[in-house]
């Protein structure tokens, strides 16, 4: 049987996760045991009899490792700033099958930054996938959604899942052709 490499790990508790590719969504219970494969922008990949899973960082306690800590602005922070940690944000978000984020594979195809007559933003943002069938989808936006609404000021994200046009490999930015061996 095929175990990856990795860091060994116990659930300390009941832990809600999704199968990776498919999207479902199911409890892992307290006391099972896995190889954490990936832990990056705040979620983790676990492979677990034979699927992998992937963990909310809001879950991160489940499997002993600590909750992301929410963005922060500065008092006099400026719209740039809000964008630059809006950007920031969703370049946490990252494919729980490969090391790279949403941003740098080119998944963001349009961010917009509406600022309401009480100084909240409102962010409309479109995502496509690598490809269209992957029942993750839904998973990303949510977690794209989430992310940036952590952002002082942001009172709502929506994201689009849009498939137009297609994704292709030169969407992708230079450090993730090369994290991927492309380059």
């Amino acid at each position: 049987m095929y175990v990856p490499r990795g860091e060994p790990i116990v659930f300390q508790r009941d832990c809600e996760a999704v199968v990776i590719p498919a999207g479902d969504t199911g409890t892992i219970p307290e006391g099972a045991e896995g190889v954490l494969t990936q832990a990056l922008g705040g979620s983790y990949t676990v492979f677990l009899q034979g699927y992998l899973f992937r963990i909310d960082g809001n879950n991160a306690d489940a499997i002993g490792k600590e909750p992301p800590q929410p963005p922060q602005l500065p008092e006099d922070a400026t719209d740039e700033d809000v964008e630059g940690l809006i950007w920031e944000q969703m370049a946490t978000c990252y494919d729980p099958e490969i090391p790279v984020n949403v941003v740098d594979l080119g998944l963001i195809y349009r961010c917009d930054i509406a600022k309401d007559e009480n100084g909240y933003r409102n962010v409309d943002i479109d995502m496509t996938l690598t490809a269209p069938g992957c029942g993750m989808g839904d998973i990303l936006a949510h977690d794209i959604k989430v992310k940036v609404e952590m952002v002082p000021t942001v009172a709502t994200a929506q994201v689009n899942l849009v498939f137009t046009p297609p994704w292709t490999q030169d969407r992708m930015s230079e450090a993730a052709k090369l994290q991927v061996g492309l380059l």
